[in-house]
């Protein structure tokens, strides 16, 4: 019995040991990497952007002081902080981090490794990628060395640098769930889905792969208590040098578009289009004039490859659109009536995404839980329309409804929406628990029962 009980716990220690050998050690990547990584602390002047919000719990005793300052004591208020991580990418001193890190800021101070601290200038910022770069006056630097993210493997061991919570040179480890991951409103970016530990603070620094490369850059976080729950996303290493260097030569991100709004090919729809296989982009608007429309792309057409390169779903194509060059000859396959046709389109340009948002207020939910914006000119011409507002985002109520982003709100219980201030004044003022909206959503016209909360 003895003998049987000590060959069980000698096996138990064999597996142990063998299990334990298989694990990675991360000693010496942390070592020689860790150097190139950053914390970045940013100041902001709350003065600047702290009207028409509440003051957090820890806020409220200077929200005190300021209505009933002592005697003799000028009023102050503090700057806003925050922190981040990043990157070094030359040694003379160019940093990778995310554009909400460094966004709307009125200093950037960047802490190296050795402990020195350096004031950045922020090159530029790309909204649609979260990437941003920045610029400190040093050289000879410790810099990272940028791998390929092609070549990762679901299950692969990755490794994250960053500041959680402003703990600085904190590793974290895990593994690669996915890869292209398509998140709400990211369009653009094809992301690496880890395991690994991310919290805020995280925002910014590098994810790398055993050999020290790095693959990613972290971003985002899927959570319902705002820290790490198991789900972390981080942008693709070749998609964030890409945008650095646009940013660094012009200052801005040009991006492709050719004027199709597009769905998912599902099972059902890829059968009565006589496809194959459910595949690539499906069609279901043309912009009259746009670079679509003059290639001869019509609805209904559904789009299985762009430049040789295949739409496996309708989310590629916007990245593929959006990495070509603007003035680019391309070729479009696409498939319709049956059979497959090329053809050759000239890529337009996407609009600066600043330019648009510095002409625009910043828009929040109404009571509805819908985002609007004001229609141009150029688009009730197109829509054939006097009047109306454009849905940009749905949440609450109104996703309860269903109503979709791209529908236009032309009335509510049959009163006109001139726009969108006329929209939430007509919801604010209905006292009954539901309404009735007259949307326009494609060719057609639909009302919609929208119960309020």
């Amino acid at each position: 019995m003895k003998v049987w009980f000590s060959g069980l716990i000698f096996a138990f220690l064999s597996v142990t040991a063998v299990h334990a050998a298989e694990l990675p050690d991360f000693t010496q990547l942390a070592e020689k990497q860790s150097p190139a990584v950053v914390n970045i602390t940013t100041t902001q002047d709350v003065r600047k952007s702290r009207r028409g919000r509440m003051p957090q719990p820890e806020e409220m005793f200077d929200f005190f002081r300021r209505f009933m300052p002592p005697e003799g004591e000028q009023r102050f208020t503090p700057p806003r902080r925050g922190q981040g991580s990043g990157f070094i990418i030359s040694d003379d001193g160019y940093i990778l981090t995310n554009t909400h890190v460094v966004d709307e800021t009125d200093e950037v101070i960047v802490r190296l490794h050795d402990r020195r601290e350096f004031r950045a200038k922020v090159v530029g910022t790309d909204d649609r990628t979260d990437v941003a770069l920045l610029k400190i006056e040093a050289d000879k630097l410790p810099r990272v060395t940028i791998g390929d993210p092609e070549k990762l493997r679901v299950g692969e061991w990755v490794l994250a640098i960053g500041a959680p919570f402003g703990f600085e040179n904190s590793v974290t480890a895990g593994i690669v769930s996915a890869k292209g991951r398509s998140l709400p409103q990211e369009n653009y970016v094809p992301f690496i889905q880890t395991d690994v530990a991310v919290n805020p603070g995280n925002s910014g620094g590098p994810l790398f792969n055993m050999r020290g490369e790095v693959v990613g850059v972290n971003s985002q976080i899927i959570s319902r208590s705002g820290g790490y729950m198991g789900l972390s996303f981080a942008i693709p290493i070749d998609v964030a040098m890409d945008v650095a260097e646009q940013l660094k030569s012009g200052g801005k991100v040009s991006r492709g578009r050719i004027g199709v709004l597009i769905q998912e090919v599902t099972a059902d729809l890829a059968e009565s289009f006589g496809l194959g296989k459910p595949e690539g982009a499906l069609v279901a608007e043309v912009e009259p004039g746009g670079p679509a429309d003059k290639a001869g792309v019509q609805a209904s057409d559904i789009i299985l490859r762009f430049n040789g390169r295949t739409v496996e779903r309708s989310i590629d194509l916007p990245r593929m659109v959006g990495a070509t060059r603007p003035g680019t000859k391309a070729t479009l396959t696409v498939w319709r009536k049956g059979t497959t046709r090329d053809l050759t389109v000239v890529v337009g340009e996407m609009p600066a995404e600043k330019a648009a948002a510095a002409v625009m207020p910043e828009r929040k939910a109404n009571r509805a839980g819908l985002v609007v914006s004001e229609l141009t000119a150029e688009q009730r011409r197109q829509l054939k329309i006097e009047s109306g507002v454009l849905v940009e985002d749905v949440s609450g109520a109104a996703a309860r409804a269903g109503l979709r982003p791209g529908d236009v709100i032309l009335a509510v219980n049959n009163r006109e929406v001139a726009g969108a201030d006329e929209l939430t004044n007509l919801l604010n003022a209905t006292q009954r628990r539901s309404v009735a909206l007259l949307v326009k959503r494609g060719e057609g016209s639909l009302y919609i029962p929208l119960r309020l909360d």
